[in-house]
């Protein structure tokens, strides 16, 4: 009897010229064109097929921009003058492409970074990835920048029979419009400005919406006097102390909203911003769905302790009948199921050093994104980052002429992991 082993293709090793970006949403797009610049390469991993793929695939159709269009501008490039002040999904979209097209990022898609580790004896990152096709390739390289966000994989609750319930259960990640759920009763698990939203867009299309709100949870005004709150609030914590700007906040939303108790919704004793700055906890900006919630249309309903067949059994004891259940639990940081040997990150997948110095940790590692402060906290990182690792590139290399590259340029040298063969 004969044996016949087949022998599996190693891996690829690419050393790579620059620093490797994993991630090609928003963030790492900032980085990669506040790098590309200033002359330094870069190599850019993407497991999806396409840029911000959590807004061009999981984000559903009628979102917005929730803050004032300048405040999420990326580096270098502002927004077209004839964007509105809340940009809509489409546009944003059209707004990265075009940044990406404009700076020369061509990431590698469909490439899934499944563990990275820094190596003390070669004082290098190795980033081990599965490509097109299954093929395996190990990138190598100095510098690596975490850029995979706080979105990367969806959060699922664990509730007592929700997998016996025989109606539909969807995470918003999958939920493009409520017009699937026209003259149905869904139960919206959520009430961030997600579960808000998805609300208000099933009232918008005749469905029948019970919000599930558990515990307490800021809600303030989109706008003041046509003004945003947001930009309001920077402009206080300009001159006014945190705590004071807290109370200005809790007060305007309280004039504006009214007594929002009397929905059932009770705010913590913690004040807005100071949630934010401490827990990364956002308060949900009203767009409309407190006006649904007071006529009736949208039931706010307390915790689920379990699912039956086709009812929610609430924590006051009461049963409701829902048709469907939309997750609207969010998302969280999948960094650390693939990044090894590091505590710079903790187990919940952020930076365990708090703004502002979260972007940088040993040994050439970079993270962007994950500062819980939106768009404008990416950027912010993003320049950090760049110009930190553009100081140590220049001083290590001799001066030229600096060329705008794109991620062809920062690959170097490709090897066989078999030391008998050499591919150049």
């Amino acid at each position: 009897m004969v044996l016949r082993m087949q022998s599996l293709s190693p891996p690829r090793l690419v050393s790579v010229d620059g620093p490797i970006i994993v991630g090609a949403g928003p963030s790492g797009l900032a980085v990669a064109a506040s790098l590309g610049e200033e002359g330094m390469p870069f190599l850019m991993l993407e497991r999806e097929d396409c840029i911000a793929s959590l807004w061009q695939k999981r984000t559903y159709d009628r979102v917005k921009l929730h803050l004032p269009k300048h405040f999420c501008e990326l580096p270098r490039k502002p927004f077209p003058d004839h964007y509105p002040e809340y940009p809509t999904r489409r546009q944003f979209i059209d707004y990265l492409e075009d940044y990406a097209a404009e700076f020369k990022i061509k990431p590698e898609f469909n490439t899934t970074v499944l563990s990275a580790h820094y190596d003390n004896t070669s004082a290098l990152w190795h980033a081990q990835a599965t490509g097109p096709g299954g093929a395996q390739t190990e990138y190598i390289g100095r510098w690596l920048v975490v850029a995979t966000g706080e979105n990367a994989v969806n959060v699922v609750p664990d509730i007592p029979g929700l997998g016996g319930f025989s109606g539909e259960v969807t995470h918003v990640s999958h939920y493009k419009s409520g017009e699937p759920y026209h003259g149905k009763r869904v139960l919206v698990v959520g009430c961030g400005n997600s579960g808000m939203e998805v609300s208000l867009d099933l009232c918008d299309h005749g469905a029948h919406p019970f919000m599930v709100v558990r515990d307490a949870m800021h809600v303030i005004p989109r706008e003041v006097l046509g003004k945003s709150t947001f930009e309001l609030a920077m402009l206080l914590l300009a001159w006014l102390p945190l705590w004071l700007v807290d109370k200005i906040m809790i007060f305007l939303a309280w004039l504006v909203l009214g007594d929002l108790d009397k929905l059932g919704i009770h705010r913590p004793a913690v004040g807005p911003l100071t949630l934010k700055h401490t827990q990364g906890r956002a308060p949900v900006l009203d767009t409309g769905a407190l006006a649904r919630i007071r006529c009736g249309q949208i039931t706010v309903v307390p915790g689920i302790t379990r699912f039956t067949n086709s009812d929610a059994v609430l924590s006051d004891g009461t049963a409701v009948h829902v048709d469907a259940v939309i997750l609207a639990t969010g998302y969280r940081s999948n960094v650390p199921q693939w990044l090894r040997a590091t505590d710079f990150f903790g187990k919940d997948g952020y930076p365990k050093t708090e703004f502002p110095n979260g972007w940088k940790g040993q040994f050439g590692l970079y993270s962007v994104g994950f500062a819980r402060r939106g768009l404008s906290g990416a950027s912010a990182d993003a320049v950090h980052i760049a110009k930190d690792l553009c100081q140590v590139w220049k001083e290590e290399r001799p001066a030229k002429k600096a060329v705008r590259p794109t991620y062809r340029r920062s690959i170097s040298v490709v090897l066989s992991c078999d030391p008998s063969k050499i591919y150049e």
